[in-house]
């Protein structure tokens, strides 16, 4: 508070401060409609067919992969489930194993959040039990580059089954969990 003002002045200007202006309001409905009408604009777009590639809720990550798809540095993979469905990912050319995996992870979250809603799935459980095949070459190390792969534009990576080896610190064979594994151990004492 200024030491020059009154305290009623200074009541004032915080009353003023709180209290809405029919200025800063018209301006609030205007952002409010220029918010409706960026939204209703966006929809139309992601309507189109042409469009079709782009998520419904796209990030900027997303956006740039599809340009630089566009531009040529960047790749389309079709990515071929084993009930033999498949569907499209796109992944600049730079990009690692996995980079690939978390590109099916929001995909596949995507599509089943179309067709049933929220729906969990063991991403662990998947990656320990399965694994992306292409030309079938297994694509076990997380940080190979796809392309040192033989991976390029419009290449299919297929998904198999796979039981890791000891080399990378998993079973070779499942084990069975067991409840009171190490209880039948004798106690020295």
């Amino acid at each position: 508070m200024d030491p020059g003002k009154s305290f009623s002045a200074a009541e004032e200007e915080a009353t003023d401060s709180v209290s809405t202006k029919p200025e800063e309001v018209a301006a609030y409905q205007s952002s409010e409609a220029k918010q409706a009408k960026l939204q209703s604009m966006l929809a139309a777009l992601l309507d189109d067919p042409i469009l079709a590639d782009v998520p419904r809720k796209p990030s900027l990550a997303d956006v740039d992969t599809l340009i630089n798809l566009e531009l040529g540095s960047a790749m389309r993979l079709t990515v071929v489930k084993l009930d033999g469905t498949s569907f499209d990912v796109a992944m600049l050319n730079t990009a690692t194993v996995k980079d690939l995996k978390m590109a099916i992870r929001k995909k596949t979250d995507e599509i089943e959040q179309e067709k049933m809603g929220h729906r969990h799935i063991s991403w662990k459980h998947i990656w320990d039990n399965y694994c992306l095949t292409h030309q079938n070459e297994k694509l076990i190390d997380d940080n190979s580059v796809l392309s040192s792969n033989g991976i390029c534009n419009n290449s299919k990576v297929y998904f198999s089954p796979h039981v890791m080896s000891r080399v990378y610190r998993k079973h070779s064979r499942r084990r069975k969990h067991r409840f009171f594994h190490g209880l039948n151990r004798k106690i020295k004492l």
